[in-house]
């Protein structure tokens, strides 16, 4: 099959008409052999009877419902076990993404040899409350991933290979990362592609301004868990050391100094008396703390079951 694509929903009965048909004609104009398999993230508006509707008269079209709203992350990594085609290729259901770009992004993954071609909507149809943030995002997210050459992490139309898809697991809200976490798992050629922005059709957004709290927090976790997952006691270990070596060394230069006073019969301060002293005491005791914590944190990476798992190219 050459390619499976992978649409999450939630409350878009009204765009999956049109969405579904342009999809179909894409694929036959192209005769390319595909599957399209919409998520259903728990919609309440019919999203599901319409999905069972559709699928009578496109025997290429398949559904799966969740029993409640799960996040588009769990939608997405749900079509990603699903898909069966050589390429995979998401977008969202409010028909804001075209179909009509589905032909290069597959030329691009199997002639280029991209593993990840990511969408920029380059030109963007909406408010100045969301476009500024957005870039804020964006840039931050290139700096920590080291992915510079993205625009738009956060574009819901990508196309993957297939062997990407099999080896990551997308949780929690880390669809906009997918790219960082391809690239943690070894697939690092990714590239971009300017596709169209059109505005919403139908229905309103499902996200808020608190998608890029959750950004930023699910950013971090991702840039730690992918460079210190495996050997936390890297990362917890060196703070602790240079914290409790920093608290070590200003109790060392407090003593000395007083002593240095005593021995000239000069006035000296207590060391209990000194801002210094309570700075060099949580210095110590955060340095103590943040060492065990590494040490735990060890115990529990070399007990986990996916402690050598790793991936693995090719074999011969």
């Amino acid at each position: 099959m050459d390619i499976s694509v992978v649409v999450p929903l939630y409350d878009e009965i009204e765009s999956l008409p049109e969405l579904t048909s342009w999809i179909s004609r894409v694929m036959d104009e192209n005769r390319f052999t595909y599957e399209v398999i919409l998520i259903d993230d728990g919609s309440s508006d019919g999203s599901w009877e319409m999905i069972r509707k559709l699928n009578k008269n496109n025997p290429f079209l398949k559904g799966i419902k969740f029993r409640r709203n799960y996040g588009k992350s769990a939608a997405l990594n749900t079509g990603f076990e699903a898909a069966q085609g050589d390429v995979v290729i998401t977008m969202d259901a409010d028909l804001q993404d075209s179909p009509d770009e589905i032909p290069e992004l597959y030329r691009r993954i199997t002639e280029e040899k991209y593993d990840v071609v990511s969408g920029w909507k380059a030109k963007r149809h909406d408010p100045l409350s969301k476009t500024i943030p957005t870039k804020i995002y964006n840039a931050a997210t290139r700096r920590m991933s080291g992915i510079h050459n993205l625009h738009d992490f956060n574009c819901g139309l990508k196309a993957y290979r297939k062997a990407v898809v099999k080896n990551i697991e997308v949780y929690g809200e880390m669809h906009r990362y997918i790219p960082v976490i391809a690239k943690w798992a070894g697939f690092v050629k990714i590239g971009e592609q300017i596709v169209e922005h059109r505005p919403r059709k139908y229905g309103k957004t499902k996200f808020g301004m608190s998608r890029f709290i959750n950004g930023l927090l699910d950013l971090m976790s991702i840039f730690f868990v992918g460079k210190f997952g495996k050997r936390p006691m890297h990362f917890f270990g060196t703070m602790g050391v240079l914290s409790f070596l920093a608290g070590t060394i200003i109790t060392i230069w407090m003593i000395a100094d007083k002593l240095h006073a005593i021995s000239k019969g000069e006035h000296y301060r207590d060391i209990t008396g000194q801002p210094l002293f309570y700075i060099a005491l949580v210095a110590v005791i955060l340095g103590s703390q943040l060492f065990l914590t590494g040490f735990v944190a060890e115990l529990v990476a070399r007990s986990a079951p996916e402690r050598n798992k790793y991936q693995i190219e090719e074999t011969i």
